[in-house]
């Protein structure tokens, strides 16, 4: 029993020796783990930022830019590097701003506005004319025509027939597709309100020739304004009304694809 015993404990004692080697050997057969690759850290360059909100038409301080570092893979050909002009905020202070910026936006100098003369004559574009016409806020779409809306400019005047009630009125579109540049005097939208009632004057960007229908008609009757669509306001288009020649001292009249003149005196 004892030899028995003896000779169980020297298998299991060898088995465990056998084990034990093959461990070893697997172990020494296995690669060193790869370090891992460093990271790599992208190169940043400084451009020049808004440091605040800047309006439309504000005339830009130094305290308003800053120079922020910006990854170098984002770059845009129009933002302006101090590394290539380290004096641009000096240069840049005291020019218009021709759109507004957001806290922290790059400053892109095609927005910006470099003249001495007042912001509307700079944004004007060339061959247009700013006209103030005289409204009130019934006439305006309620008070929420805003600036840089587009808007349809209606004459409202008597008739030659009365009607049944007494005095008659008929209106006409003298303008298509014109944009506001101004309400009573303000250039935008006060921050949080939801739309600007005009008082006293909206102020059109103009050709001359609509320039000098628009302040013949003002003396015929009452000026409104109506506001377009978005889908429907596109810059740069040609009215049908545009389109039709007129002679000095009459209103082009286009209604239902027919054109009409109204004399409003020489």
């Amino acid at each position: 029993m004892k030899v028995t015993r003896i000779l169980v404990l020297v298998v299991a004692l060898g088995a465990g020796l056998l084990a034990a080697v093959l461990m070893r050997g697997m172990v020494g057969q296995e690669q060193p783990t790869e370090a891992a690759a460093p990271v790599k850290m992208a190169r940043m360059e400084e451009v020049l930022v808004a440091r605040a909100d800047i309006n439309l038409g504000t005339r830009i301080s130094s305290d308003q830019l800053g120079w922020q570092s910006w990854p170098e893979t984002a770059l845009n050909d129009r933002y302006i590097r101090k590394s290539q002009r380290p004096n641009a905020i000096s240069k840049l202070t005291g020019a218009i701003a021709g759109a507004p910026f957001i806290n922290g936006e790059p400053v892109n100098e095609g927005k910006l506005i470099n003249s001495d003369r007042g912001f509307m004559s700079a944004i004007l574009p060339k061959g247009m004319r700013a006209v103030a016409v005289e409204v009130r806020a019934a006439n305006t779409a309620g008070g929420f025509i805003l600036p840089n809306d587009r808007v349809d400019v209606l004459l409202t005047q008597k008739t030659d027939k009365p009607g049944r009630s007494g005095e008659a009125y008929s209106s006409r579109t003298i303008i298509e597709n014109v944009r506001v540049l101004a309400i009573d005097q303000k250039l935008k939208e006060d921050k949080g309100a939801k739309s600007v009632v005009a008082k006293d004057t909206a102020t059109l960007e103009l050709t001359p020739r609509q320039s000098e229908t628009i302040v013949r008609s003002a003396q015929l009757g009452t000026i409104s304004l109506a506001l377009r669509s978005i889908a429907d306001s596109k810059p740069g288009e040609t009215s049908e009304m545009d389109k039709q020649p007129a002679r000095r001292g009459d209103v082009n009249v286009v209604k239902f694809g027919v054109s009409s003149k109204v004399t409003t005196g020489r």
